[in-house]
């Protein structure tokens, strides 16, 4: 008997092992149902001195180690832990294309892959993609044929200490030390297929409009064919609410009144499903999405943030995505929805999503749940004041807008963190160039141009400071009828290689100062250590004098969410350093398990404070 059991134990962990990582679909808004999930095991290789191209490893048919995608190399959820430096890496599995995909397009999906990713399919190059963060799609329809079975091969490589390209939190030194933690490389998102008709939809951009009650549709279509009829209903639950067919391309705008329209916001977060069906001329459905949006407005107005058309005072954490298995990848879909529910049971409203780029899936639970999210982008390693460093990041960042611009939940774009030493041309004309993309992509949220940094443009100024002392901070904050801004460390300009042949320039830029027009919020401050609450960290990093005990912690909390609450006539929110703990900084709300630190409802009660 005993025999038995324990091989039905074996079995049922077997079973468990080979599960599948990360199944569910990876894009909730524009869901179709003919795709097919590519995480788990693939075979893998480290290239240190970036030689494989030379050994031809993009037609390999299979490598030596085993690797768990789409967790990185550097974690254990991957299998491997590998965590020195790794300047490329190669990936291959097999990949079946569906008898039934046959005359659609076979479109290879990538949620993300650090940093510079190469595509090959039976040794052939597909193509290349910059970028560590964003999404990316790769049309591979040529290279396959419906019914049998390719080799599918992907290069990742980084150059993390070139400053060209964007490390968030990632370490440039050997190992993890103060605020920096372990690499992430290669594939780190869900990678999937889909089958895709060649007219079918690309994406669509919502925009809704709470004061005349309708909503709008733009689409764009994987190419354009005439004839073709796409009909959209909206939907309250099984009713659909409003509906309209019309021939449709790319540039095609379909309108749509929203009777009584129910409106997302944290307290009530509404979302209208919504569904797309194209026809060709004959009356052949030849593409289906599913997808969602939320009524909702975000504006500033004056030195206020507005939700619906009422202020609306922002109470945020520092969330940054770290996960003690999966580093940037959360070890399941149950996690990112875990990690809102914290955050809320903590007393926040919303994160601003720091230093990295969280997957479609997180947007999803906090449009879902009722969770303001500030977009951010893992802009530190990023040398800012370069032109080639700007031109990488440019791109990456439309991308990421684009991807993510019909999320209610997403109510405020934060590209840069914390850019203390700009020069005096190359940086005013990046963070410029950065903030009029946007502005142009998306007109309706407002942008922080540069978190807690030098501002250039921006619609909310944001400032850091982790003074520990309440009454010490409210004297910085507003000193002598002035509020706090950091002066700027200016960089002397490079002056070239060009002899003693230079001519003496005067540069006359002058950075912006605070006016009081708009929003000012103090978008990290607190990053409370406590003793008591980290007993076996004597070597953990946090900001200022630790507090002794969990006490003291909530004294020292509670003082200084009282000042920033007793001057929101000046201050219009906060962000909290952190949620959780992340490997040696031991200044969350959780410890880096999401275990439980502190008296939870304590600490909701301090957050929550009321705003005169």
């Amino acid at each position: 008997m005993k025999k038995v059991i324990l091989t039905a134990v074996s079995l049922l962990l077997g079973i468990i092992a080979l599960a599948q990582p990360r199944p569910e679909y990876p894009r909730p808004q524009f869901e179709r149902d003919s795709w097919q999930n590519l995480n788990g095991e693939w075979t893998y290789v480290l290239d240190p001195v970036k030689t494989g191209h030379e050994r031809g490893l993009y037609a390999s048919e299979g490598f030596e180690g085993k690797i768990l995608v789409p967790f990185a190399p550097e974690s254990e959820l991957s299998g491997v832990g590998h965590k020195e430096f790794i300047p490329s890496i190669w990936y291959q599995r097999e990949i079946t294309v569906p008898q039934e995909w046959t005359g659609k397009d076979v479109l290879l999906n990538f949620g993300a892959v650090y940093y510079v990713s190469e595509i090959y399919v039976d040794g052939k190059f597909v193509d290349r993609h910059f970028g560590g963060s964003d999404s990316f799609t790769v049309d591979i329809t040529k290279f396959v044929t419906p019914g049998k079975t390719h080799s599918l091969v992907v290069n990742a490589s980084s150059d993390l200490r070139s400053r060209m390209q964007s490390a968030g939190k990632q370490s440039l030194r050997h190992g993890p030390f103060e605020c920096m933690y372990t690499r992430t490389t290669g594939i780190w998102q869900t990678v999937w297929m889909e089958a895709v008709a060649p007219t079918g939809i690309q994406r669509v951009k919502y925009v809704t409009d709470i004061d005349r009650n309708t909503v709008s549709m733009e689409f764009t279509m994987r190419r354009n064919a005439s004839g073709n009829v796409l009909t959209v209903n909206v939907k309250d639950g099984p009713k659909v609410v409003a509906t309209e067919t019309a021939p449709v391309s790319s540039g095609s705008i379909v309108s749509l009144p929203i009777k009584k329209a129910k409106l997302w916001s944290p307290e009530n977060p509404f979302l209208y499903d919504v569904e797309f069906i194209l026809k060709d001329a004959k009356g052949n459905v030849i593409d289906e999405v599913a997808s969602y949006f939320g009524m909702r407005k975000i504006h500033t107005e004056g030195n206020k943030i507005y939700l619906n058309n009422q202020p609306y005072y922002q109470r945020l954490v520092l969330d940054q995505g770290f996960y003690p298995d999966g580093i940037w990848t959360a070890p399941s879909d149950e996690a990112l929805k875990k990690d809102i529910e914290l955050s809320m049971a903590a007393g926040f409203n919303g994160a601003r999503l720091h230093q990295k780029v969280f997957e479609e899936r997180f947007y999803y639970w906090a449009d879902k749940l009722g969770y303001l999210t500030w977009g951010e982008a893992p802009s530190w390693g990023l040398d800012a004041n370069d032109v080639e460093a700007a031109r990488n990041f440019l791109m990456e960042w439309r991308n990421l807008v684009v991807r993510d611009i019909n999320h209610p939940s997403l109510v405020t774009w934060t590209p840069f963190n914390e850019e203390f030493w700009p020069d005096q041309t190359q940086y005013p004309r990046f963070i410029t160039d950065i903030y009029t993309l946007t502005k142009q992509l998306d007109p309706s949220r407002p942008i922080n141009g540069v978190s807690g940094g030098m501002h250039i443009l921006t619609d909310i100024w944001t400032e850091h400071h982790y003074e520990q002392d309440p009454e010490t901070l409210r004297d910085i904050i507003y000193n002598g009828g002035k509020m706090f801004v950091r002066e700027p460390d200016v960089q002397a300009r490079h002056r070239g290689n060009v002899g003693f042949n230079i001519p003496i320039l005067e540069d006359p830029y002058t950075f912006p100062t605070y006016e009081g027009d708009i929003p000012y919020i103090l978008d990290e401050f607190g990053g409370i250590k406590c003793v008591e609450a980290n007993p076996a960290k004597e070597n953990s990093w946090g900001y200022g004098n630790s507090a002794v005990t969990k006490e003291d912690f909530y004294k020292r909390l509670e003082a200084q969410v009282r000042v920033l609450i007793e001057m929101s006539d000046k201050v219009w929110g906060f962000c909290y350093t952190q949620l959780t703990d992340v490997e040696q900084e031991q200044n969350g709300i959780y410890y880096y398990d999401r275990g439980t630190k502190y008296d939870m409802e304590r600490v909701r009660a301090i957050f929550q404070m009321p705003v005169e």
